[in-house]
């Protein structure tokens, strides 16, 4: 257990927010340059929909707070399949989570990710999906720690002349 406060997000949070955000996408493309680039103000934009989105039904926010900082984040939300295909099930999809290089291995994104799984539970979801980049063997390992498997590969064909 770290010493990290998980609250939810609140519009104090905007800044730390776009950092983190900034950070995760900046740290993507590092691991793979295929990855989609930022364009400016695109964190400022991010951080103020998700503080937007608070109050949301489907979708919830937490940030990690050690010592007053804001030093990590996840973004969920309850998402259902096209109910006119498909059986439904309500289940949560955590869209991203993020901790600042000098927090992690204390145990941060595990909590963030414990107490989305709680309120997704809560909501009556019976799993959470997410996505995580094929070149980042850590996440992968992390999330295979918390007993995640892959069910679906996301592939990218390039076409010629693009």
């Amino acid at each position: 257990m770290s010493d990290a406060i998980i609250r939810p997000v609140e519009p104090r949070d905007k800044a730390a927010i776009a950092a983190l955000w900034q950070a995760l996408s900046d740290y993507h493309v590092e691991l793979d340059g295929r990855m989609p680039v930022t364009t400016p103000g695109a964190a400022e934009r991010y951080a103020e929909r998700l503080i937007e989105r608070r109050d949301d039904q489907f979708t919830r926010a937490f940030v990690a707070e050690v010592d007053g900082q804001v030093v990590g984040y996840i973004l969920g939300a309850v998402i259902d399949l096209h109910p006119d295909l498909f059986e439904y099930v309500a289940a949560g999809f955590i869209a991203d989570v993020y901790v600042d290089l000098a927090y992690r291995r204390q145990g941060i994104a595990r909590e963030l990710v414990t107490t989305i799984n709680a309120w997704f539970a809560d909501q009556g979801v019976r799993y959470t999906e997410l996505q995580v980049a094929a070149e980042n063997p850590g996440a992968i390992q992390f999330w295979r720690a918390l007993r995640g498997r892959e069910m679906m590969i996301r592939m990218r064909i390039p076409l010629d002349g693009a």
